[in-house]
């Protein structure tokens, strides 16, 4: 039977929301996401080709399945740089609710991939890294976590990200899709993540290793699983990709599907909207932090200085003179 909170569920809960949720007896918990609008607007404003809308709404969705951990403040990125077509993905999670994101790719390098059938996510992203940053707010302290990419795409990257670091065993699901219907194109994306984390797990960890990524040359340790991950691990895995953009199947239903035989509980859901910090103020900021040499540099034919932000295209016009003159 399936154990939820008394709020009712809506039309709302298909679409940019993130629901916890805990399957008790198997010692698991987890989130799962779902990205209409906000992906949607992310990824049709830049009118990114297909394969590079597809890896970077991958990338927001598991973004939003881990910066969604954070409270009420805080800040969560994910960030690649790699050898790739897609050379750089930058996603951020502004808790509690904004997402925004950006990819920087070549594309000649991308139409070549195309051609070969090379155009996977794991192939546009090539080798380098993936780089989770975690800043809480306040006097608490910013972490960051890196995994190499080695050819595989973000799912593996996530998965051997939580074994090398935070040793926590972790399934992670991720899917993207384009619907076309006689009204037009939109993208969807989702997620799921299950993590076994029982109160005790003696053995879990070596009590002479730190929390956050292992020293380098240090062997990762690697407890026996456990029969209730195993079973959790295999319910999980039989979620499907259309079930994860699905706008028609909610996330409680979705649960239902691959933990009603042991019972799961969902908790209060998050919405998630798209929103860029960018402002006037912080880019009028920005250009008073350089030279007035690097400003008249900036300085274009119409003889002002513009700056579009990466992240949601807004272009903006300023006089150098006001700066020149400490305004």
């Amino acid at each position: 039977m399936m154990a939820q909170n008394s709020r009712p569920v809506s039309d709302s809960d298909l679409d940019d929301v993130t629901l916890p949720f805990a399957v008790e007896p198997l010692d698991v918990r987890g989130r799962v996401v779902r990205l209409g609008p906000a992906v949607d607007a992310i990824l049709s404003r830049h009118g990114y080709p297909a394969p590079v809308a597809r890896l970077l709404g991958e990338a927001a969705a598991l973004t939003v399945l881990l910066g969604s951990a954070l409270k009420m403040e805080g800040r969560f990125q994910l960030q690649t740089k790699s050898d790739g077509p897609v050379d750089m993905l930058v996603v951020d999670f502004d808790a509690p609710d904004r997402l925004r994101a950006f990819a920087r790719f070549d594309a000649e390098r991308l139409a070549q991939a195309q051609a070969d059938g090379m155009a996977t996510p794991a192939a546009l992203l090539g080798s380098g890294h993936l780089a989770f940053t975690i800043e809480q707010g306040g006097d608490l302290s910013r972490y960051q976590g890196v995994v190499g990419l080695t050819g595989q795409g973000l799912e593996e990257a996530a998965h051997e990200y939580f074994r090398q670091s935070e040793q926590i065993p972790t399934l992670v699901r991720l899917a993207v899709a384009e619907s076309i219907t006689g009204a037009g194109s939109s993208w969807r994306a989702g997620g799921l993540m299950a993590q076994f984390l029982p109160e005790a797990s003696p053995g879990r960890r070596p009590p002479d290793l730190p929390p956050g990524d292992a020293p380098e040359g240090t062997a990762v340790y690697e407890a026996p699983e456990e029969d209730s991950w195993t079973e959790a691990k295999a319910l999980a895995a039989t979620v499907e990709d259309h079930e994860l953009v699905d706008p028609l199947l909610s996330s409680e239903r979705l649960l239902y599907r691959l933990f009603h035989e042991r019972g799961v509980k969902v908790f209060e859901p998050r919405l998630i909207k798209e929103a860029c910090r960018c402002s006037d103020l912080r880019i009028r900021d920005m250009l008073r932090q350089f030279t007035a040499q690097e400003r008249r540099d900036m300085i274009g034919d119409d003889g002002r200085i513009g700056v579009t932000c990466e992240f949601c295209s807004t272009h903006r016009n300023y006089d150098p003179v006001e700066f020149d003159a400490g305004a």
